[in-house]
């Protein structure tokens, strides 16, 4: 669901609170933001007071806010924005305009999507919609992702360090693995390599500030792909830092920004783009984010799924693959657990294809049907993607309604498969009609 902050993202998406606080060092208020439809505001640094923040990185961290509503971001920063004098970062709120309507966009050989067709299709567009009324300059993007490395490959590691030190040298172990495993180096760095990064940031930062007289404002993804929890598991240190690709150097270049939804994925996952600019841009970058949203009349978002979701599935089958039947291998072979035997609710009939190696039937919904006899499986996601593919025609996996009233997916026919077919749904399975013969 997207960083740190993600919970906060949830809760608002699931429509359980109206706006939630988040944090933003590396991209943690936008990123979940993209994945959940969200608006995540990341003000200038010091806009809103950090006093009481549990720091990561004292001198970078912002507070930030999720809403679905770009009028309740707007309105939240009027609340907050202002100097607190008992926060050591804390700044006058200031206000400058965006100077005009040139949008820069990182150049085509340099944008990654890390394979996800869709995410680039869908930054395509949002940009389409952008270059209505504002003109489009592809720029060199080289110096922020310098910048953006020395986030995690470079001293603000020791910053990070610096926050958790204690527990850090008493008790490492109760420290996330991965997170300890990015973190311990810093405890060791040297003064020189510090100083070396402050240098080295303030050359880039003095390139960003050039780059302004090119551009008034970026549009970047807010990230170029998204993944599963199952393969952060895998690869959590690399995957995470491709998700990191267009935020991490934001704070260190002392920029605002403004993650909006720029549409939904085919598994309605979210996508989103940023609006960047600035520092004290804020203001500018709202009203930016509004008249984008007005130029890109996305279509409203999925529905809200509040069911429970497995990492498998069940599989109903009605024939060839029941148990000892020829073709019960395939599920065996993919490590299908049997749930049982069970019947379909009283409308389905059932047939028996003509001219079929091995014999097998076919289950079509029916009114005027009755009980069939089958056995359920439980399969991984993956395990069940394959056993999919190979299905042959005229056959194909749908849902199918059991007697119980639930519904797992299993095997049904297209209407060709009655051609020629034999009606069997008196016998009530396929066991019985194999016995028949």
């Amino acid at each position: 669901s997207g960083g740190s902050s993600s919970g906060s993202a949830v809760a608002v998406a699931a429509g359980l609170v109206g706006f939630a606080l988040g944090t933003d060092t590396a991209g943690s208020g936008r990123v979940p933001a993209a994945f959940n439809h969200l608006v995540g505001f990341k003000p200038s640094k010091g806009r809103w007071s950090t006093r009481g923040l549990v720091p990561a990185c004292r001198s970078l961290d912002c507070i930030t806010v999720f809403t679905d509503a770009l009028e309740d971001a707007a309105l939240l920063d009027d609340v907050l924005a202002g100097f607190d004098p008992q926060d050591a970062w804390s700044r006058p709120r200031a206000d400058i305009p965006l100077g005009g309507r040139r949008i820069g966009v990182p150049r085509r050989d340099q944008r990654q999507f890390f394979g996800d067709v869709e995410a680039e299709y869908l930054y395509e567009r949002a940009l389409a919609a952008l270059a209505r009324e504002h003109t489009l300059v592809e720029i060199d993007i080289a110096p922020l992702l310098e910048a953006a490395r020395l986030l995690y490959g470079g001293p603000w590691v020791a910053e990070r360090a610096a926050a958790i030190l204690p527990l850090l040298e008493r008790n490492p172990l109760a420290i996330d693995p991965v997170v300890r495993e990015v973190i311990a180096p810093g405890s060791a760095m040297l003064a020189t390599e510090l100083w070396n990064g402050i240098y080295r940031l303030a050359e880039l930062a003095r390139e960003a500030e050039a780059m302004w007289g090119a551009v008034d404002a970026l549009a970047f993804p807010t990230t170029g792909t998204s993944y599963r929890v199952a393969e952060l598991r895998e690869a959590p240190v690399a995957l995470n830092s491709n998700l990191g690709f267009y935020t991490n150097f934001v704070n260190l270049l002392d920029m605002a920004a403004i993650a909006v939804s720029a549409g939904a994925k085919s598994n309605n996952t979210g996508f989103g783009i940023t609006l960047i600019g600035p520092a004290h841009s804020d203001k500018a970058l709202i009203a930016l984010a509004g008249a984008y949203l007005t130029l890109a009349a996305l279509p409203p978002l999925p529905p809200l799924d509040l069911g429970e979701h497995m990492d498998t599935v069940k599989l109903a089958v009605v024939g060839a693959h029941l148990e000892g039947m020829p073709l019960h291998w395939q599920l065996t072979s993919r490590g299908a657990r049997s749930v049982g035997a069970a019947t379909t609710a009283p409308n389905y009939r059932l047939y028996a294809m003509a001219d079929t190696v091995p014999p097998k039937p076919a289950l079509v919904h029916s009114e005027e049907g009755a009980s069939i006899a089958l056995e359920v499986y439980e399969l991984d996601l993956a395990s069940f993607g394959s056993f999919v593919a190979e299905v042959p025609p005229p056959l194909a996996i749908g849902t199918v309604t059991l007697a119980d009233g639930s519904s797992v997916k299993g095997f049904v026919a297209e209407p060709r498969a009655l051609t020629g077919a034999e009606d069997i749904t008196h016998l009530g399975g396929w066991r019985a009609y194999i016995a028949s013969r």
